[in-house]
């Protein structure tokens, strides 16, 4: 974007934002609206299709409309594009410019093929996960950063095997005995119920990883926004 199109960006935003209250003016409290929620597949497989069918249940005349993105593109996408209501997210980077509600923190569990000789051991290490094929998330994601700062934190260089996009298609790729990976697990296990892999928690060995809202700073939520909003973060979702 050119300096003159940084400059008139907010000025663009706030006309957009006094059109959509004019819209719900005018429109009246029924009328059928729609708003743009941009996450990532780990959060719209395992968080958001159960969330946002409840919330259709309960605000009938308010869609939202669901698209899967990697955690820098939400953020960029939320600076840049103005029909895009708000983000759910690890967040990659803090930005001045946003604002994050948080939602949940999850903390990160080895998944290993039935049988793997590390499943047997009451507790492992990442000292010892550095010889084993590691499939982990693709460079430039949260997921991927937090995993890499542990084991170099602890003066570790791991044997990365492959990298791939989301946490379906690792789990798959340990099932068929392709290698182990490092993977925040929801609980309940949903992650990897129907799988054929074994779990082993890695405790406090890396930082756990917060999802939450992401929000254009100062901007002004239309009602819709905020009644979904105020639905992902009140306790009882």
């Amino acid at each position: 974007m050119t300096e003159q199109g940084q400059q008139f960006l907010p000025h663009a935003l706030a006309f957009l934002d006094r059109a959509r209250q004019l819209g719900e003016v005018f429109g009246g409290p029924t009328a059928r609206q729609e708003i743009h929620v941009a996450a990532t597949q780990y959060l719209i497989l395992y968080t958001l299709i159960d969330t946002v069918r409840r919330f259709h249940d309960a605000f009938p005349h308010i869609h939202v409309r669901l698209s899967n993105h990697t955690e820098r593109e939400i953020e960029d996408a939320l600076l840049h594009d103005p029909d895009l209501a708000l983000g759910v997210a690890a967040p990659y980077e803090s930005s001045s410019d946003l604002d994050y509600h948080h939602l949940f923190s999850l903390d990160w569990s080895l998944i290993a093929p039935r049988r793997h000789p590390l499943l047997r051991k009451e507790t492992v290490g990442l000292r010892e996960l550095t010889d084993v094929p590691l499939i982990l998330f693709e460079r430039g994601s949260a997921g991927r950063q937090h995993v890499m700062d542990a084991f170099h934190g602890a003066g570790l260089s791991p044997r990365v095997d492959m990298e791939t996009t989301n946490t379906e298609i690792i789990v798959r790729m340990v099932e068929a005995g392709l290698g182990v990976s490092i993977v925040p697990l929801m609980p309940g296990g949903a992650v990897t119920r129907g799988r054929r892999v074994g779990i082993q928690s890695l405790g406090d060995q890396i930082r756990p990883i917060h999802s939450g809202l992401l929000l254009r700073r100062g901007e002004r939520l239309s009602a819709a926004s905020k009644a979904f909003t105020d639905f992902l973060l009140s306790p009882e979702r």
